[in-house]
């Protein structure tokens, strides 16, 4: 990496400090406990160079009501990563994605738990979409991965 790419992300303007591009993303994830594939997916993260901060919580719908998470966007296990909601087995490039790009929205989700996203690689993998949450909880494709029907 060069010394002007590192040191381009450190400081901006008058003298404000912003963290590097490659600097390691917290991602705080609420999972019910007894959940595997969660713990999976979590793993998943850790593996790409995020940080989870894990919490236990026994009533997961709360979590999700109280982050903004529309019912036909569920899966199991709920994060925040800079500021977005991340529902679901959520691809890293798609998180990153977001964080680039930094639309108005309350964060991704991959409704569901589609086969062969991350932590849920057991089995055929299907063809699935994760879709932008809008502040208004509306919905609307991101991205699709898997095999091509």
């Amino acid at each position: 990496m060069s010394l002007k790419r590192l040191l381009g992300g450190l400081v901006l303007g008058w003298g404000l400090v912003a963290l590097p591009a490659f600097a390691t993303q917290t991602a705080e994830v609420y999972r019910d406990p007894s959940c595997g594939c969660c713990e999976a997916w979590i793993a998943y993260l850790k593996s790409h160079g995020f940080a989870p901060v894990v919490h236990d919580e026994a009533v997961m719908p709360a979590v999700k009501a109280r982050l903004g998470v529309p019912d036909r966007a569920a899966s199991c296990h709920t994060a925040v990563v800079g500021g977005y909601v991340i529902e679901g087995h959520v691809p890293v490039e798609d998180i990153r994605r977001l964080l680039a790009e930094r639309p108005r929205a309350r964060g991704l989700a991959a409704p569901g738990m589609p086969m062969g996203s991350p932590g849920m690689e057991m089995g055929p993998p299907q063809r699935y979409t994760v879709v932008l949450i809008g502040p208004d909880g509306s919905t609307r494709p991101f991205a699709t991965h898997g095999p091509a029907t």
